[in-house]
């Protein structure tokens, strides 16, 4: 938390005194730890601290007795004589510990502090060197022309001569209207201005219409969280090339590992797309072709259709010939012999009954 009236924080002021603060802030530190005697203080206790952090060592505490002392001791009460010593180790060992508490938490908060510093360190850093704004610009443009193809044409010269880039082409032709050309192109930026003005004497401009974003906070935010990440992945590296322990905690630090090494790849792939965004326009076009009907005595929908009903009157009738035809080889024998063995009996039977 930055203190009231004091232009430096206790992150900066450990970083000056570790020799760690850049150029500009390590001045500020240096002009304002003249005046100010407060900050004199706490500089001169974080020094006393780190010294004393680094010559602290526990030192061991020898608890076995001597064979002397132990024989020299009364015969009679030997058992008051180990829970005494026994107590004794015990309490010997709550002191040390109570005394190496306070330091290892004071160790840790300082070690967090340090991190803290550090972080603010390449954020400020990364707001340095992106000083410039970052704008991410978008325009669309609709042309009406009356030479559709050599416009089409034009249009690819344009987007050749200035280094850019097709991203997405769609062309319709309906009937009945003209045809129309759907493009999004990328051009670079310094050739942003120049490239519209040539894709505007194309035809007669319907609408025009330019945006822009600026990302340079997003940027700024991005490479910073990259640079952090990694910084963790070098410690963990390192962690990892000096790990001797168990099996399960080398497991557990590849795996972190393999965590953030996909983090950085993501952000990654996010920084490129964002720089891609600022240093290519993304125009959108429509190139529509000014449509002229013309008169015709028979459309050649009528002659079609004329045609067409011709065709299918044709292949109707040699469809009912073939199938008459069919239908007289399938079923004519078996007609002919049911009609022999129907209508002679029957003639036979009605000349008797016409004599009788």
């Amino acid at each position: 938390m930055p203190r009231i009236n004091h232009p430096i924080e206790h992150e900066e002021l450990m970083a000056y005194l570790d020799g760690e603060l850049s150029p500009d802030r390590a001045g500020a530190a240096a002009g304002h730890l003249e005046r100010c005697r407060e900050c004199q203080g706490l500089a001169a206790d974080l020094q006393g601290v780190s010294r004393r952090l680094m010559e602290w060592q526990v030192e061991p505490v020898d608890f076995e007795i001597s064979k002397s002392e132990a024989l020299a001791q009364p015969a009679r009460k030997p058992r008051v004589t180990r829970w005494v010593w026994s107590f004794a180790a015990a309490a010997i060992l709550v002191v040390v510990f109570s005394m190496a508490l306070p330091k290892i938490r004071l160790q840790r908060n300082v070690m967090q502090t340090y991190e803290r510093a550090q972080n603010r360190r390449l954020d400020s850093s990364a707001a340095t060197n992106f000083s410039m704004r970052m704008i991410a610009r978008t325009a669309q443009l609709s042309i009406s022309t009356q030479e559709f193809d050599q416009a089409r044409a034009a249009l690819e010269e344009i987007l050749k001569r200035h280094n850019g880039y097709l991203g997405q082409l769609s062309v319709n032709n309906p009937s009945g209207s003209g045809r129309t050309l759907d493009a999004t192109l990328r051009i670079p930026t310094d050739h942003r201005d120049a490239a519209i003005a040539e894709i505007k004497k194309l035809g007669r401009v319907e609408s025009e219409s330019q945006t822009g974003e600026e990302v340079t906070s997003q940027y700024v935010d991005l490479e910073a969280r990259l640079s952090n990440a990694r910084n963790t992945e070098q410690r963990l590296s390192d962690m990892l090339r000096q790990r001797t322990g168990k099996l399960s905690d080398v497991l557990a630090v590849e795996q972190e590992i393999s965590r953030v090494r996909g983090q950085i790849e993501q952000m990654e792939a996010e920084k490129k797309t964002l720089t891609t965004r600022v240093e290519f326009l993304s125009l959108d076009v429509r190139l529509t072709e000014d449509y002229r009907a013309q008169l015709q005595i028979a459309p050649d929908s009528t002659l079609g259709q004329f045609r067409n009903a011709a065709i299918a009157g044709y292949k109707r009738t040699v469809e009912s010939v073939v199938s008459v035809a069919l239908f007289l080889l399938a079923y004519g024998p078996s007609v002919l012999i049911w009609i022999a063995l129907l209508f002679f009996p029957a003639r036979l039977a009605w000349r008797r009954l016409r004599r009788s």
